[in-house]
């Protein structure tokens, strides 16, 4: 059996991996001519091989900021690069991939018809066996993806993401809905993707989860960042979760699970 991991990793080092200028994005109130500020001037850059915490309280902007990185919207003003280049183009090669919480599957084809078909499109139809391995899909491989459970649709779309061995991945909210073995699995998956320069972007409200597993912490409220540090930095002397409220005003979702999964 081949190993999902093999695939050597092209890593662009400079200009970094991810990078964001000064976005503003607005949105038209309903039924009024005011606009709703979902992203206010925000601006950081990731280096290839960091993997990044993008955490905030609902509404704090971070699917805004994600659809941008990912070129499914334009931002009002700023600038996006990803790979020194158009979002789009590097989606499009398979260099740049995203899993959202839901969506983009085809519920009448199985789980590893969907894997082909994706395969074929980048021409990496060898590593559809281990990734399914890797994923614990084997077992539902036959299933159609209508009746696979939620967190079998998720971690299929995990491998999905994964198939052309992109080198950056972009994931909103990626562990919600998953039980504690499967996030387990995810996060040992997400270390050894990072550790092979993979550069990882995750958006969460779980403390705790950003607390044990990322190399950096950018917290967003109010569509701006208000933190842009390491875990300790950003917390100081006092928890992630405390720092959180500092800095939000608002308590996040401490995830309870999370130092069973880190073992």
């Amino acid at each position: 059996m081949r190993n999902a991991t093999t695939t050597p990793v092209r890593i662009t080092t400079d200009p970094p991996a991810i990078r964001a200028d000064d976005l503003v994005k607005t949105f038209r109130r309903p039924g009024s001519q005011d606009r709703l500020v979902a992203v206010d001037h925000v601006s950081f850059s990731i280096p290839a091989g960091q993997l990044v915490a993008f955490l905030g309280p609902n509404g704090a902007g971070k699917s805004t900021s994600i659809d941008m990185l990912l070129g499914l919207i334009r931002p009002d003003s700023g600038r996006v690069q990803v790979l020194g280049g158009d979002p789009g183009r590097a989606a499009r090669g398979g260099r740049l991939a995203a899993v959202h919480q839901i969506g983009g599957l085809l519920p009448d084809f199985t789980v590893a018809e969907t894997m082909r078909a994706i395969a074929a499109i980048h021409g990496v139809g060898h590593r559809v066996d281990a990734l399914l391995e890797r994923w614990d899909l084997t077992d539902c491989a036959s299933t159609r993806v209508r009746k696979c459970s939620g967190g079998q649709q998720q971690r299929l779309r995990f491998a999905l993401a994964m198939l052309p061995s992109p080198q950056i991945l972009i994931l909103d909210e990626p562990t919600a809905g998953l039980d504690v073995d499967a996030r387990r699995r995810f996060w040992r998956i997400m270390r050894a993707e990072s550790g092979r320069g993979v550069t990882i972007l995750f958006a969460t409200h779980y403390i705790e989860e950003a607390d044990s597993f990322a190399d950096r912490v950018l917290l967003l409220d109010q569509g701006r960042i208000v933190a842009d540090g390491t875990v300790g930095a950003v917390r100081g002397s006092a928890t992630l979760e405390d720092a959180f409220l500092r800095l939000t005003g608002k308590t996040g979702i401490a995830d309870t699970d999370s130092q069973e999964i880190a073992s």
